[in-house]
């Protein structure tokens, strides 16, 4: 029984850490793509804007 919940916890801390890690990613491509006004151009830069909050409806208008 203790196997088995060691085994649970650590695919659970390499799944948290492989999101974490695209998420980074994410954000890192988004900053030198400097294209926050556009649509993401990847999963991870996608995942990072939803995990962040920093995302834009229907494009941007201001310049």
């Amino acid at each position: 029984m203790d196997v088995i919940a060691l085994i649970i916890a650590g695919l659970l801390g390499v799944i948290l850490l492989v999101g974490y890690i695209a998420v980074l990613v994410g954000i890192r491509r988004d900053d030198k793509a400097l294209n926050l006004r556009r649509r993401p151009d990847g999963a991870s830069a996608a995942l990072a804007r939803k995990v962040t909050g920093c995302y834009v409806r229907n494009g941007a208008s201001w310049t």
